[in-house]
């Protein structure tokens, strides 16, 4: 696997007039899955194994890793004036660019590793296959608003929507507007991890159903074999 993904060897090493460099010891790893497979926990639990071995590392999330994200996240969230679907993406594609550029961009560049709960991938899953917009156009706006950034590797927590769905329906939390679509809208965002994730190279599958702790014990395995030889 290529671990120094930030730009590509075709890539104009200046973009938008920012120079963006990759730090040898950078990583940028992200968590993927549809809600309700344990990707925010495992995405803390990782960041905390690794800070207990000395390592540099920032842990954020998308909607709301930046200030501009926390105030984008809430509207999403809630969505108490409906948002249209276009909207809804435009409103994730602001929080990205803006989470890119204050936050993970300036880490990597400073020798850090970023574990980010979610990244471009969640919007082509949610917005493209659940939503039904355009894939190749948000495909294609993600990439801008992050300077085509690559992660190096990709946790995916695979697990099937109608568990997800129950999983979700058991939380004593108030659900977010995401969380109150069909099951229907779930099997969408899974078919479209699946589809999009079919032959990625950077992406090690876990399996959803296991403990947190087997989960954890799973990632730190893949992370030392792939950037601790």
């Amino acid at each position: 696997m290529q671990t120094d993904r930030l730009m590509q060897p075709h890539d104009n090493p200046i973009a938008s007039g920012n120079l963006v460099t990759k730090i040898s010891g950078s990583k940028f790893i992200t968590i993927e899955g549809i809600d309700g497979c344990g990707k925010s926990t495992l995405a803390k639990n990782l960041a905390d194994a690794l800070v207990k071995t000395g390592a540099s590392v920032v842990l954020t999330k998308e909607p709301g890793g930046s200030e501009l994200g926390i105030a984008l996240r809430k509207i999403l969230q809630e969505q108490k004036d409906p948002v249209c679907e276009k909207a809804e993406y435009l409103l994730f594609a602001a929080d990205r660019a803006q989470h890119f550029k204050q936050i993970i961009q300036p880490a990597l560049i400073n020798n850090k590793i970023v574990i980010s709960d979610r990244w471009c991938d969640s919007s082509v899953a949610y917005q493209g296959y659940g939503r039904g917009l355009g894939i190749e156009m948000i495909k294609t706006i993600n990439a801008w608003a992050t300077q085509e950034l690559i992660p190096d590797l990709i946790f995916y927590i695979r697990i099937d929507a109608q568990t997800a769905f129950d999983r979700i329906k058991k939380r004593n939390l108030e659900l977010t507007a995401f969380e109150k679509e069909k099951v229907e809208f779930w099997t969408r965002v899974e078919h479209g991890y699946e589809e999009l994730f079919m032959n990625n190279k950077n992406v090690i599958v876990l399996d959803g159903k296991m403990t947190q702790e087997e989960l954890l014990q799973q990632a730190i395995n893949r992370y030392q074999y792939l950037f601790q030889k």
